[in-house]
Parts: C-alpha cells; structure tokens; sequence
C-alpha cells in the first residue's frame, strides 16, 4: 500500500488494505476558500486539456468508478471535479438497482451498455462492484438475479466474481481503456453529521432516503466487504485509490489530482499528419482562397 505527499492510498495487487487504518481525513492541500478554488480550477483545465487530446486521438477511454458509502460525496466530487471538462466528451452514469431486463444478463452486462466510446470520459457513480459488494452484505439479493446456483454462494463463488471483474478490466485495459478506481473513504460520525444536515437544508430533504438509514446499520459488514472486494480486484493495471473523504474540498483537490496524474501517464498527443494529408490540408486552404477573391 503506497501513500504519498496527496496522502491517498493507491492499492495494487501486490499490496493489502486495512480499511480501518486508512485514513478518513488528512492534512489540508488548500489554505482557504480561494486557494481551493483556484487549485481545482487549475487541475480542471488541465483535465479539458487532456479530454480535448483524448479526443482528438480516438484511440484510447478513460474510465472513472466512483465508490462508497451513501453521503460519501460522490455527486459533488463528480460535478466539482469534471466541471471544465466538455459535456460532448465526457458522459455520467449513475447505476440503480438493476431493472428486469439487467437480471436477464450477466452482471457485467448493464454497464458494458455504457461504456465511453474511444476519445471519451466515462464516469460510473456506483458500478458492478456492487455486485460484491451490497450482494454480499445481502445474499439474498443474487436470489433476484436468476444465477445457476441453488445455495446461499460461499466463498468460492465471491472469489470466481472478483476474477471475473479483474479480467474483465484487465480486457478492457488491453482495449486502450483506462480504468481510475476510486473509493471515497469517510467516517461513520461523518456520514451521521451529513445525514442530519440535510433534515436542516431545504435544498437537500429530497435527498433523505430510509434505504441510507437502514443500510447505515450494516456500516460494518460494508466495510468489510469494501476491504475485501478492493484488496481482490486491484491489480497494477488498474489499481484502486482510497481518498479520505471526511473533508469534501480535499477530497475533490485529491481526486483532480489522481486524473490529471494518470492522464500524464497516457502520454496523450495531439494526431500528426502524414505528408499527404498535409498536402490535401494546403489545398484546401488554397482553394478556400480562392473563392473569396
């Protein structure tokens, strides 16, 4: 497990996470309200950069997974962070619980459906890791899914879903996909402070739901299987980032960061033209001159 001077741990397969000692908070990266907003403003147009080369190269995706608990933070973070990324680049998918037709397919299969095309962004709020996650909290949920299994699944069956996640990625990595896994990692007293401010902000009361409060009861078994599912499917491909999500401007500043970084390492270039098709461009400038005369 690796932690560096943006104090995020980045988990690969040959490194183990403790949920528990990972941290929920960490010194600030900003000084005050304009020193984080200009920080995130200049990460952001580093981002509209890269998406723009992104773009214009048509060879590779990038893939975004959000995770964690509910009122972890993951709509701000996407809405903060990506806020200077073009809209026609960049599209946002928020998983639910599966419909009838997802329980007619594999679970892998709902969000191959979303996938970013080439040159694009693709954010999942949430994603099939739930499918290791609250199915494991609650068994009784794969009953829905129609699988070929008669009893409650045992370990094996856990293990033989995170290879078939680890494969898949390791797939789509080979496709010119890069998969940025990222768990928003905050404290049981934190969520409980969310939970109550939004009883006190009107602008928020439709965001309360019986489901967070009756899955905050499970907050142990979550962690758990958070632990469990992200020490299973990181791998040096794609690797998994837990960022301390107990301060939501930090948090946002760290993730930013972790983008503009692995964008970096894609070492994105803008197309270059063969000769010939230099040539076809001058002529059709030259023409264009020449019909204006």
């Amino acid at each position: 497990m690796s932690k560096n001077k943006k104090e995020h741990l980045k988990i690969n397969s040959n490194e183990h996470l403790k949920l528990a000692k990972a941290p929920v908070e960490v010194e600030h990266l900003y000084s005050s309200e304009k020193h984080y907003k200009s920080l995130l403003e200049t990460n952001n147009a580093l981002l509209d950069e890269y998406q723009t080369m992104l773009y214009a190269g048509h060879a590779k995706a990038m893939l975004i997974i959000f995770q964690g608990m509910d009122t972890s933070g993951k709509d701000g973070a996407i809405k903060h962070v990506m806020s200077g990324v073009n809209p026609q680049g960049c599209v946002v998918v928020s998983f639910k619980i599966p419909t009838a037709t997802d329980l007619d397919h594999d679970f892998l299969w709902r969000e191959n459906q979303a996938l970013p095309a080439r040159g694009q962004i693709g954010i999942f709020n949430r994603s099939y890791y739930e499918e290791a996650l609250i199915t494991r909290v609650h068994p009784k949920i794969l009953a829905k899914e129609k699988l070929p299994i008669k009893k409650k699944p045992k370990n094996k069956f856990w293990q033989d879903r995170y290879q078939d996640i680890v494969n898949h990625e390791l797939y789509l990595h080979r496709q010119g996909y890069e998969i940025i896994k990222i768990f928003i990692h905050i404290s049981k007293d934190e969520q409980k402070k969310r939970l109550l401010e939004r009883f006190d902000n009107p602008k928020k009361l439709w965001k309360i739901s019986e489901g967070d409060f009756r899955e905050r009861g499970f907050w142990e078994e979550y962690q758990s299987a958070y632990e469990t599912c992200i020490n299973h499917t990181a791998s040096k491909s794609c690797p998994w980032y837990v960022v301390p999500g107990d301060d939501k401007k930090n948090a946002r500043l760290i993730i930013s960061q972790i983008l503009v970084d692995r964008f970096k390492k894609m070492e994105l270039k803008y197309p270059k033209l063969n000769p010939e098709d230099r040539l076809k461009l001058e002529k059709l400038k030259s023409s264009l001159d020449e019909k204006d005369k």
